[in-house]
């Protein structure tokens, strides 16, 4: 390998690029083998056992097997023992081997002659779509019922000429009688008014046909912007202008090819195919398509918001299968319900449902400005799954979808997190977009199928959900009284046991939510951990005040080693300290790179601005999930330990903690970051998952348990309490008896390891929600001096502000603190925790505190709830 150039003090990290060198020609081919390791010994190393050795040397974890408790015949319908072992594919690295021709000529046109070759026709997509949906019963009501609405509107209004016309015949007949003339005339007046509007009303109730008339132009003009149209001629021209964007841009762009032979199994079912991905950039659009097609998939339609719906860029998605839809559904001028428009879209979904066609919905809505997952929202989810209970169809098949990149086309939303508006799209900023892509390289992509899911097997294992307990309802309590911490968590299962079965409508709701939920959680699972990922998350909460080269790389593998470990996948292969100087590359708008004089070692350090720390904050989340319950873990035993130093019945001599404690003040903190990132899935319980991080923390020997004759002896106040889990930790459906708590077990006893390696490791894992749990408890401060109510767009912009400020004036151990999408984030789980009442007046939203929130002393129970589980 040829070595870097020296650099100077100071160094722009762009001048390690080593584009031509050996580097870039292993990182732009990667192999389907895992690999060259060199075992390096590190403090990662040094936090967990012997045990996980084993774990190092093997292959790929295979992500994205379905719910075996929610779906368990589809987990083992499409899957088979080959799968996993069937390697990584590059699906832009083309070449005539792809193709039926050998020859030179075939090497210099293997992109056309590939996009040619693929499976696409105009038989494989929907016909008579416009005629089918106007012509639908659910249409033709909701033009009527508009019509009504329309006609019952105008009735209200007195026909003028009417009530002219009967204005001056009761004045020539009133001429005569002087007398009575001014009371005679009001009589008539009040009665002319009457006449006409019963006049203009029996008149209007009539059909009105060009009222209808309006209506159905209304309607075909709402499908002529909706509707796509896919043409195969440019199906096959996008996939080869894709080929050559994309490998100008995109160094790879890897899939597993187990995971697409299970999509090309479900298509064989001949079932409506769901996929939904996450969203973080514009190019997922494209991204998905471009793969379905390059292996003879029908191409999905895509519903994309209409924001979108610009000139000649519209046309080009139509005809590769996109159909817009409006960002919000409720847009009438008086915020109402839209009838026709909705009536519209769940005909046109339900029209193509029938004829077997595929989809691609985000269900985030937009794209993640925060590297997180935004939580669901399942609006036109709902749609596909009122199709399905209405035996329209005999069964949809979903495929979550993670999506990896080394660093989006976007570059960052650093603009919007600071507050800015967003810039609407237009042909120029598209234009502009792809100039500004084809001078850069964006590193490697990493698209992961999650398995092909029943939903109706899914929606018949829901049958017997039962209503959730609200955050207000599990949290809230255990901060305005702590010492009823226990009571609330003892006895949620029984509150769920007796409670009543929902109405219709909201168990509909519920079960769709969960649905969404489920495959959100899938597919963020399924994303694969990129360089660029790890090597932000390292110098954020691991070097944030700089580290050695060398160090970083040593960190770098054992990172890689751990997120192996845990059975999520890598995006990346091949030597570490080439990696990490590719990763260094694609950062380097966030690092700078000093050259030290000791052993011409090279330093590098984070910038500190607010847009490199937002921007390094956006890649690092995307390890967050790896690690979410078990830095979880690490941030409860703060608050336990404070609690015991401030309750000295608690405390032990020793250190002791109590395992039951910790559980039940972990679970308090996945409840108060639900809008930050799913911890479990819908069908697993939240203290299960969090055992079993304390199990799996407990084999790392991060956590020691006591020997029973250091165990302390329980307090009177404490010896009702043993609690019941399930030993090892299994997943629950509520479906499910509560046969696994019948059989009670001592509470254990823990005290963290004194080893420095490990105490290190715990901070690392406290580090990782260090920005959110400072954004929470800053958001419950400003709370501490909320006075009268207020918009909630205002009440969002002055914490903006104030959080801005701090982090300007350096109050803030972390600046990625002040995101916008944390503040958006911290009103929202408040409202839900209760700390918020809404109002609405018009179309605006206010906020005021709630009578619970109204004493000084409870709020200041929120900020010292928060900030127990905060580093010191």
């Amino acid at each position: 390998m040829e070595e870097a150039p020296p650099l100077a003090v100071n160094t722009d990290i762009h001048s390690l690029s080593t584009s031509p060198g050996p580097v870039g020609s292993r990182l732009k081919l990667l192999g389907d083998e895992w690999g060259e390791r060199s075992y390096i010994p590190s403090v990662f190393r040094a936090a967990t056992l012997k045990w996980k050795e084993a774990f190092l040397s093997r292959k790929r974890p295979f992500v994205g097997r379905c719910c075996h408790v929610c779906t368990p015949q589809s987990r083992d319908k499409l899957f088979n023992s080959n799968i996993p072992s069937l390697g990584l594919h590059n699906v832009i690295y083309i070449n005539e081997t792809h193709t039926r021709y050998r020859g030179w000529l075939a090497r210099r046109l293997c992109y056309f002659l590939f996009v040619q070759e693929r499976d696409v026709h105009k038989d494989m997509f929907p016909k008579n779509v416009v005629e089918n949906v106007l012509n639908s019963n659910r249409v033709q009501m909701a033009i009527v019922e508009l019509t009504e609405t329309f006609s019952v509107a105008t009735s209200m209004q007195p026909d003028s000429k009417l009530c002219n016309k009967l204005k001056r015949k009761a004045r020539t007949v009133l001429k005569g009688v002087v007398a009575f003339i001014s009371s005679a005339f009001l009589r008539a007046q009040t009665a002319v008014v009457d006449a006409s509007e019963t006049s203009s009303t029996v008149i209007t109730m009539q059909p009105n046909h060009k009222l209808i008339n309006k209506v159905k132009k209304q309607t075909e003009k709402v499908l002529q912007e909706m509707v796509a149209f896919v043409s195969p001629t440019l199906l096959r021209l996008t996939g080869w202008v894709l080929l050559k964007l994309f490998n100008s841009f995109f160094w790879s762009i890897q899939i597993h090819r187990g995971q697409l032979e299970m999509v090309k199994a479900a298509t064989e079912l001949n079932a409506p195919l769901v996929f939904l991905p996450v969203h973080k950039s514009h190019i997922d659009y494209l991204l998905l398509t471009f793969i379905l097609f390059c292996h003879n998939i029908k191409a999905p339609h895509i519903a994309a918001g209409n924001n979108l719906n610009i000139p000649i860029f519209s046309t080009l998605i139509r005809k590769l299968g996109g159909f817009f839809i409006r960002r919000r559904l409720d847009e009438t001028i008086d915020g109402r319900k839209d009838v026709l428009y909705r009536a519209i879209l769940h005909t046109y979904v339900e029209e193509l449902l029938l004829q077997k066609q595929y989809f691609e919905i985000f269900l985030e809505g937009t794209r993640s400005r925060s590297g997180k997952t935004f939580p669901a929202k399942a609006g036109l989810l709902s749609m596909v799954v009122d199709t399905l209970c209405a035996g329209v169809i005999d069964d949809v098949l979903v495929i979550p979808v993670g999506i990896s990149y080394d660093r989006i086309i976007e570059g960052n939303y650093n603009s919007e997190q600071l507050g800015n508006p967003k810039k609407n799209e237009s042909l120029w900023t598209v234009a502009r977009g792809v100039c500004r892509m084809l001078q850069k390289n964006y590193g490697c992509v990493r698209v992961d199928f999650a398995q092909p899911f029943s939903m109706k097997e899914y929606l018949d294992s829901q049958r017997q959900m039962l209503q959730p307990l609200s955050l207000s309802q599990t949290l809230l309590p255990v901060i305005i009284d702590p010492s009823g911490d226990y009571v609330l968590y003892e006895h949620e299962d029984v509150v769920v046991a007796n409670a009543r079965y929902m109405s219709d409508e909201a168990r509909r709701r519920h079960v769709i939510a969960t649905l969404a939920k489920h495959a959100m959680y899938t597919a963020t699972k399924s994303c694969a951990v990129m360089s660029t990922h790890i090597v932000a998350c390292l110098l954020l909460y691991r070097h944030r005040q700089g580290v050695d080269l060398s160090k970083l790389v040593e960190d770098f593998f054992s990172m890689k080693e751990e997120v192996l470990a845990r059975d999520f996948d890598l995006g990346f292969s091949g030597n570490c300290d080439d990696v990490v100087m590719h990763a260094l590359h694609l950062l380097g708008n966030c690092v700078t790179v000093k050259n030290t004089s000791r052993n011409n070692e090279f330093f590098i350090i984070p910038k500190t601005t607010i847009p490199a720390m937002f921007e390094l904050n956006f890649y690092s989340n995307g390890i967050l999930h790896v690690f979410i319950a078990e830095a979880i873990i690490a941030c409860s035993l703060l608050a336990v330990l404070e609690n015991m130093s401030s309750d000295l019945s608690q405390g032990t001599a020793d250190g002791l903690i109590s395992q039951e404690k910790l559980v039940h003040k972990a679970a308090g903190l996945c409840h108060l970051l639900a809008y930050e990132v799913a911890v479990a899935l819908p069908c697993q319980r939240i203290y299960q998952v969090c055992h079993e991080a304390v199990e799996r923390i407990v084999q790392y020997g991060v956590l020691l348990v006591a020997e029973d004759d250091q165990e302390p002896s329980l307090s009177p106040s404490e010896q009702s309490w043993e609690k019941k889990f399930p030993d090892p930790v299994t997943w629950r459906s509520d479906e499910e008896g509560d046969s696994d708590y019948d059989e009670e077990q001592r509470d254990r006893y823990l005290k963290i390891s004194q080893l420095q390696e490990h105490k290190e490791f715990i901070t690392f894992l406290q580090r990782l929600l260090g920005p959110l749990l400072e954004a929470y408890s800053s958001a419950a401060i400003f709370v501490y001096n909320f006075t009268s109510p207020v918009s909630e767009t205002e009440y969002m912009q002055n914490l903006h502000k104030y959080l801005i400020a701090r982090v300007e004036k350096q109050l803030s151990v972390y600046g990625e603190c002040a995101t916008l999408s944390l503040v958006k984030n911290t009103i929202a789980s408040f409202k839900d925790l209760g700390v918020f009442v809404e109002k609405k007046e018009g179309r605006s939203t206010v906020l005021e505190l709630s009578e619970t929130f109204l004493p000084h002393e409870n709020r200041q129970k929120l900020v010292d709830y928060i900030l127990s589980f905060s580093i010191p």
